[in-house]
């Protein structure tokens, strides 16, 4: 018996009404067979309550950084940051091998230059690193992301604090017996970073034919929060101290933005 107008639905008995949800019977002309007058519009539906997405956290690395590879490419200096005539490095250049990789018996004089021939002066591999040409003077700079803890990179920057007077003049001796009379200077680095320290080296070498050479390397390192970098820039003559300037300042600010952007995302 079909119900009278008016009749509540709720008051369909269960053995009847199960079947018509089910079977999706229970349209508007169902409503309307049934009786029932269903509303001229739909309601709107309840608002959904949508969960924020778990938010990620910053992965950190066994020397500390919350840097991805990716960032720690992204705060590299580039032959932009320098200008002109700066460009990408075609290769090492030849007195690396020429001239820094030599030998001395003045004690930890030596672990300098092994720093300096490695292009490890913080201590380890590289996270990420580039090379530059100053195509007009034949300098190199090479610039570098480090990976050690924040620590180790501090216990470094002690150690190269002492080399201006441990090592502020030596003699060493190259594969090929040149003798180089090498000395060590402090050099003033721009207020940039929580820690920092630069060194002026220069290696005067006399070869066993006579000839004379004079390389002037710029070493500095800084560290920025838990992450650091360092860079040498050097050539052969009287190399010019305002690219390294410029590279300290502009990476300790991009390295610092990285980070900042880092933070942001997570």
């Amino acid at each position: 018996m079909i119900p009278a107008t008016g009749t509540r639905i709720s008051r369909l008995p269960r053995a009847v009404l199960l079947p018509l949800l089910g079977t999706g019977l229970l349209t508007a002309g169902g409503c309307a067979a049934l009786g029932l007058h269903p509303p001229a519009s739909a309601p709107h539906p309840l608002p959904t309550v949508d969960r924020p997405a778990p938010t990620p956290k910053a992965s950190t690395r066994p020397d500390g950084s919350t840097l991805s590879d990716e960032q720690a490419q992204a705060a590299l200096v580039t032959e932009s940051d320098l200008g002109a005539p700066w460009t990408p490095t075609s290769g090492a250049a030849t007195w690396r091998d020429g001239l820094l990789k030599a030998t001395t018996s003045a004690g930890e004089c030596q672990r300098l230059l092994d720093a300096l021939y490695s292009d490890e002066p913080l201590g380890a591999p590289a996270r990420a690193a580039v090379g530059l040409d100053d195509t007009d003077t034949d300098a190199q700079l090479r610039y570098q992301i480090g990976s050690r803890r924040p620590a180790d990179v501090d216990a470094v920057l002690a150690w190269l604090r002492t080399m201006p007077a441990l090592c502020a003049r030596f003699t060493a001796t190259t594969g090929t017996g040149t003798v180089e009379d090498v000395r060590v200077t402090d050099a003033p680095l721009p207020e940039v970073g929580d820690a920092r320290q630069g060194l002026r080296i220069s290696v005067a070498g006399t070869a066993p034919d006579g000839g004379e050479s004079l390389l002037t390397l710029d070493l500095a390192a800084v560290r920025v929060g838990a992450d650091s970098f360092a860079l040498t820039n050097g050539g052969l003559g009287d190399v010019p101290n305002d690219a390294t300037q410029a590279a300290v300042q502009v990476g300790a600010l991009r390295l610092a933005d990285v980070r900042r952007q880092g933070r942001a995302q997570v």
